[in-house]
């Protein structure tokens, strides 16, 4: 990509990134051409379609989350590893509001421009699930498509108004749901 065009592609994606965290992912095309002032064809000649927009503006996040991962992996308790990565993950998730359903949508859509963003991201969690699981720390009962469910419900929980004040405590009910009675004692034990 020529520098020009990697430049406009740079801008309309800081651009795009202020108008969805404002107004969720269906931020108007067309406001946002307007703010990275540009024509509509040029936005559409970087980013085809909404979904490729929006995976363009979430890949860096769900790779960073992915890294991430990694790093909990080889530094924390596996059940404070997958306690924070989900965290982090919903903190992501709700970062641009309305685009949970676009993410359940994707991962099941291999045609989608977000599916490999979110793949991605699922298998990052089921590392963590996984070595949580083994420890004895988390619910057998639950798989990564499971836990990525419960990502997108609590970012979509925090989403709405009338929940967004509880969704602290709902997103602790459900972590605590998911680690098992010995985890989630040692970490009641570890936060007094």
């Amino acid at each position: 990509m020529r520098a020009d065009a990697r430049k406009n592609r740079d801008h309309l994606l800081a651009v795009a990134r202020v108008a969805v965290a404002e107004q969720g992912a269906d931020a108007s095309l067309r406001d946002i051409a307007r703010r990275a002032d540009v024509g509509l064809p040029t936005l559409y000649r970087h980013f085809p379609t909404r979904e490729a927009l929006l995976d363009a503006l979430l890949r860096a996040s769900f790779d960073e989350l992915a890294e991430r991962a990694v790093g909990l992996e080889a530094s924390d308790p596996p059940e404070d590893a997958l306690v924070t990565w989900l965290r982090e993950c919903v903190a992501v998730a709700r970062e641009y509001r309305g685009v949970t359903e676009l993410m359940a949508a994707a991962i099941g859509d291999a045609e989608s421009a977000l599916h490999a963003s979110c793949v991605t991201m699922r298998a990052a969690g089921t590392r963590l699930l996984a070595r949580a699981q083994a420890a004895g720390a988390a619910r057998d009962d639950i798989d990564g498509t499971e836990l990525f469910a419960l990502v997108a419900a609590l970012a979509w929980l925090g989403d709405q108004s009338s929940f967004a004040p509880r969704a602290d405590r709902l997103f602790t009910v459900v972590a605590g749901a998911v680690l098992t009675e010995r985890a989630g004692r040692g970490a009641e034990e570890g936060r007094h």
